[in-house]
C-alpha cells in the first residue's frame, strides 16, 4: 500500500492570531472541528488551489491550555511553501509586523516564524528574483 502525504500538525496558543498569520501567507481555511468533550479545536488550512486534503496544515487548539501536554521535544522542522513573488510575499508579511527572520537575499528563500514561533521556510517559484533591496543587504533576525 502506497504512502499518501496527509497533513502537518502544529499546536497553537492563539488560534486567531495563527490563522490570521497564515492566511496572509494566502491560506484558507479548508476545515474545522470542535470537540467539547475532548476540548479542543483542529482547523484545517491549505492553499486555495489545494483544497483537497492534500496539502493541510492542522492547526490543534486546546481549550485549556498545553501547560499539562507532555514536554517530548518533538523537534518540528519547518513547513515551506512556494510563493509567486518573494519579494511581495515579505514586504506583506513585514508591513503585517512580521519578521523576516532570514531575509530573501538570493531572491530564492526566506524564513519567518509564526505567532506560535514554528518555522515557515517560503522559496520563490520558478527562477529565483534578482538580488533586490532591501532584502540583498538585509541582515538575519533571531533564528529559523
Amino acid at each position: 500500500m502506497p504512502i499518501r502525504y496527509l497533513h502537518t500538525m502544529v499546536r497553537v496558543k492563539d488560534l486567531d492570531a495563527t490563522i490570521a498569520f497564515f492566511k496572509l501567507l494566502g491560506l484558507k481555511e479548508r476545515a474545522r472541528k470542535e470537540s467539547a468533550g475532548g476540548r479542543f479545536t483542529l482547523v484545517f488550512l491549505c492553499p486555495p488551489d489545494q483544497d483537497d486534503g492534500t496539502a493541510d496544515v492542522e492547526l490543534t487548539y486546546n481549550w485549556d491550555g498545553d501547560d499539562g501536554l507532555p514536554s517530548d521535544s518533538r523537534h518540528f522542522g519547518h513547513l515551506a511553501y512556494t510563493v509567486e513573488n518573494i519579494y511581495e510575499m515579505c514586504q506583506t508579511l513585514q508591513h503585517h509586523g512580521i519578521t523576516i527572520n532570514r531575509p530573501p537575499r538570493d531572491g530564492h528563500m526566506a524564513f519567518v516564524r509564526s505567532p506560535d514561533n514554528i518555522s515557515i521556510e517560503l522559496l520563490q517559484q520558478g527562477e529565483s528574483l534578482p538580488p533586490a533591496e532591501p532584502w540583498a543587504s538585509m541582515e538575519n533576525t533571531g533564528h529559523w
